[in-house]
């Protein structure tokens, strides 16, 4: 289900939901029911995961609201530009990209989404959970989001399976097992969030260390199939090593990487290439059109 970008819709509610459920569920019955609330290991294990799901709901509402980028009214590419030693035309034509329901030309690695109805800045996916695109300006707070959620969940799990195996003599001696069934029925509910999460993070780290989109991904490997066909060697542009990758999408500091509130580096509009990077044969050296959609 998806609404207009900017409002609450079915999955935002849904998410905010399993947050509030499996925060409850952790703080106020596993955590008492294996350590008590009221010792020491208690009350910093409840502090330690009230911090990490305020950080999560506080970077899923940044996610929501931040725009991920824009598209200059004005943008014009400029093929004489010595700097720009890549632009993106069309596969048919072979025209520079032009978007047709926006009316400007699109920057490289630009795309346009058919439910924000607009072009977004280094697109890589509309996600619904968020009722957003996911592009150059906010794909830093989204990558911060899963990476919390998926600690979260992985954090929790431990604290229910510890609760859970704790009270399971205790309730057999009493006859009871009115928290335990509430815990396991959060741990079941747990298992898919933490399993997604986790290998939507691991996706994400590995376009992180490839400087690939979601998009670029699927386009490089029909670009790749159409090179060997061909007879040639496919290499991804924006591809400039692991170091410079990480740096390019989260930041030259490496103590802000985590921290959500700290900007991407560059406008979203030109990027950096492997064309930009000496290297010993020439071939990497000459300009080149990239042939997308």
């Amino acid at each position: 289900m998806a609404g207009r970008p900017g409002y609450v819709t079915l999955p935002i509610i849904s998410v905010l939901a399993a947050i509030g459920y499996v925060y409850y569920t952790t703080v106020f019955l596993a955590i008492p029911a294996w350590l008590g609330l009221a010792t020491a290991a208690g009350v910093a294990n409840a502090a330690a995961y009230t911090a990490l799901a305020l950080a999560c709901v506080a970077t899923y509402g940044l996610a929501i609201t931040r725009d991920p980028g824009r598209v200059p009214p004005a943008f014009v590419p400029d093929v004489e530009d010595a700097e720009t030693p890549i632009h993106e035309i069309k596969r048919k034509g072979g025209d520079l990209r032009y978007c047709q329901k926006c009316s400007h030309y699109k920057p490289p690695r630009a795309h346009h989404c058919r439910v924000c109805k607009r072009c977004i800045l280094r697109m890589d996916h509309h996600c619904i959970w968020i009722n957003n695109c996911v592009g150059h300006e906010n794909y830093k707070i989204f990558l911060v989001f899963v990476l919390y959620v998926a600690t979260a969940s992985l954090y929790s799990m431990v604290l229910i399976i510890g609760a859970a195996v704790h009270s399971a003599p205790k309730d057999e001696q009493s006859g009871s097992d009115s928290p335990r069934s509430s815990i396991i029925i959060c741990g079941v509910i747990l298992c898919p969030i933490l399993l997604s999460t986790s290998i939507l993070l691991g996706w994400h780290v590995y376009l992180i260390l490839h400087n690939k989109t979601t998009i670029e991904y699927h386009e490089g490997v029909r670009a790749m199939w159409l090179a060997e066909k061909a007879g040639n060697l496919y290499h991804h542009p924006y591809d400039l090593g692991f170091y410079h990758n990480t740096v390019s999408v989260l930041g030259p500091n490496i103590l802000c990487w985590l921290c959500p509130v700290s900007r991407n580096t560059g406008n979203g509009i030109r990027f950096r290439t492997s064309y930009d990077i000496p290297l010993s044969t020439s071939a990497f050296k000459k300009e080149e059109h990239l042939s997308m959609s």
